[in-house]
């Protein structure tokens, strides 16, 4: 008997995420605010208002509200040595969890501090609006509250993020221009907060850890941020950014301080997947899960990520279909809407694409999403300089905005500018390591220029990102014949087969081609034969597996043993067609009617077939 399934939500979800607003609203988080509060609208109303009624009963009569999760441990230690091997979380005895929030005392002093803080928390939120960030850590700098303390930090750490964005773009185009920005008040800010215990102060430490290359100190930062404080997204984006693939990701789960059935880690778990390019219909469940009656069935940010990973999966007619409801509920939402410009892409559905174009130009010129939408419009009609006019613009508004950079890169392939696609590929890579079209868009420029020793490196990166991607094997294989290394092609083109088509036959000519080459001929007919078995079931017409009818023919004509009457069908089925290879099989029809004559056909039976 199965035990029923608990739903996701309960007053107090309903409560932190209500809270959330106003905690990441104060400390200047505007993009975890602005996702708090577009999950809290897409709570169903009745649900919400009951919940919060509920909620309110509930907390007015009880004692102080404690974690409902369970308590996270402080080793962070976990039992699966699989796990211990993908990551090697350090930990100090003097970690401890700081959860203000469980203890009425820490509680109470920090209200208290707060409140002598008060009237400089107000500029200082002002001035982290307006974007006035060396007003902002000016006003607070005397402050003792916590919150105080992390606006200045995040005030100081926003100031000389500026300035290394204003420095880098001033090398625009300069030879001594580095890869990123570098910030170089990193080790400073690290310095102010490598002691805290606070959460949102945890959560800088993890940025600034991040930033610096430490990335297993850093997750344990979040960790212990998470620990502390759920609902803040910024910390669960920093923390998917810090993941390397799905093994890191099983590693990591049972880390977290939240049941695995907990909103939070499957909306994590989700986008992670989807920042990897590999999410599965595990993940489509979980959306479907979060989408339900019982949760945020109205959410366009958990229907967005639904659409990526169906658009991740190739299903494009689905991933469209979604984009439409998202667009029928929220008509102004700009996220993703370059995802869906690709769909549009890819389909060929120019009208749509043309129409979506113009609607959100008007809607938001200055946004990179807006500009990678109508760069795909202008590359679908081959207008490739407009094009990367605009996803240059793209790059310009955001320059860690991956899908500008990779597009643009694309865009200079057409135009056969290998120099100018390399160079936006290389920003794509600086941009994001794990993102394997950027690794596979440099193996395609540097082909253009035959230097395919150079592409095979860049397709080999790829292939260790996604290693199911039948397209990628291609290349690599295509890199090595190339350079004469037969076998290794074949090999790779072995590996393609596994995730290909079961019906694809331009992968199985190949290999007879290659193995021809090899001088392996009874490998070459074994895969010639298939092209044509798939050919026959799928009805397709004579002129497609000709060639290899006479191929597996012949072989079986010459080899001791061979398949006559097979090779009779065969070469009967071509001379009795329109294909261009008739003469050719008739020729070989004479013969082996002599062969026959001089050596009676056996039959072979399927189970020696299979032997």
């Amino acid at each position: 008997m199965t035990s029923p399934v608990l739903p996701l939500m309960d007053a107090r979800l309903v409560a932190d995420l209500r809270q959330s607003i106003q905690d990441c609203t104060e400390r200047g988080l505007s993009i975890a605010s602005k996702w708090s509060s577009e999950l809290y609208y897409a709570i169903p109303s009745n649900k919400r208002d009951a919940l919060i009624s509920e909620g309110f009963a509930t907390f007015s009569t009880s004692t102080p509200a404690r974690s409902r999760s369970p308590r996270p441990s402080l080793s962070f230690a976990d039992p699966s040595p699989a796990s211990s091997a993908a990551l090697c979380i350090p930990v100090t005895p003097e970690n401890q969890v700081h959860l203000p929030s469980h203890f009425p005392d820490a509680r109470a002093q920090e209200t208290e501090l707060e409140a002598q803080d008060e009237a400089a928390l107000f500029a200082a939120r002002a001035f982290m609006t307006a974007k006035e960030f060396t007003r902002v850590e000016f006003t607070v700098k005397n402050c003792k509250s916590a919150k105080a303390q992390f606006i200045y930090v995040y005030g100081c750490f926003l100031a000389a993020e500026r300035k290394a964005q204003r420095d880098w773009y001033r090398q625009n185009n300069t030879r001594g221009q580095p890869p990123v920005p570098i910030n170089r008040l990193l080790i400073t800010l690290l310095d102010i907060v490598k002691n805290a215990t606070d959460p949102w102060l945890l959560f800088l430490k993890a940025v600034f850890l991040s930033r610096l290359n430490r990335r297993e100190e850093a997750i344990e930062s979040i960790i212990r941020s998470i620990s502390g404080y759920h609902w803040n997204w910024s910390v669960w984006t920093l923390l998917y950014n810090c993941v390397g693939d799905g093994d890191e990701l099983t590693a990591l789960l049972p880390l977290l301080p939240l049941p695995a059935t907990h909103p939070l880690i499957l909306m994590f778990q989700i986008r992670t997947m989807n920042e990897l390019h590999s999410p599965s219909e595990n993940e489509l469940a979980m959306c479907d899960r979060l989408l339900g009656d019982d949760c945020f069935r109205d959410s366009a940010w958990v229907m967005s990520l639904r659409a990526c990973a169906l658009y991740h999966l190739h299903d494009f007619g689905q991933a469209e279909k979604q984009f439409e409801k998202i667009l029928a509920i929220a008509p102004h939402r700009i996220d993703d809407i370059d995802v869906y410009s690709n769909i549009l892409y890819v389909t060929d559905n120019r009208l749509k694409l043309s129409r979506l174009a113009h609607e959100f130009l008007e809607l938001d010129k200055d946004r990179p999403e807006v500009c990678c939408l109508v760069g795909n419009h202008y590359s679908l009609r081959a207008e490739h300089e407009k094009a990367v006019k605009y996803f240059r613009r793209a790059t310009e508004l955001d320059r860690t905005y991956l899908s500008a950079w990779t597009l643009m890169g694309h865009e200079y392939v057409e135009m056969k500018n290998s120099h100018a696609a390399i160079e936006a590929y290389r920003r794509a890579v600086d941009v994001n390591r794990k993102d394997y079209r950027a690794w596979y868009g440099l193996g395609q420029a540097y082909e253009l220029l035959s230097m395919h020793r150079y592409a095979l490196y860049y397709y080999q990166h790829a292939t260790a990102l996604r290693p199911y991607d039948v397209r990628l094997w291609q290349a690599q294989g295509a890199c090595y014949e190339e350079i004469g290394r037969l076998k290794e092609a074949v090999e790779c083109l072995k590996r393609a087969l596994l995730g290909a088509d079961p019906r694809e036959t331009t992968i199985h000519m190949k290999l007879a081609k290659l193995h021809e080459e090899l001088e392996d001929q009874a490998e070459a007919a074994a895969y010639h034969r298939r092209v044509v078995e798939i050919c026959c079931i799928e009805e397709r017409p004579v002129q497609d597996y000709a060639k290899s009818s006479i191929f597996v023919a012949r072989h079986n004509m010459v080899i001791a043993g061979g398949d006559l009457l097979l090779a009779k069908d065969y070469l009967e089925r071509v001379a009795n067609s329109n294909a261009e290879e008739v003469a050719q099989a008739s020729d070989w029809l004479k013969k082996l009617k002599s062969v026959l004559i001089t050596r009676p056909a056996i039959p072979i039976t399927e189970e020696t077939s299979d032997r």
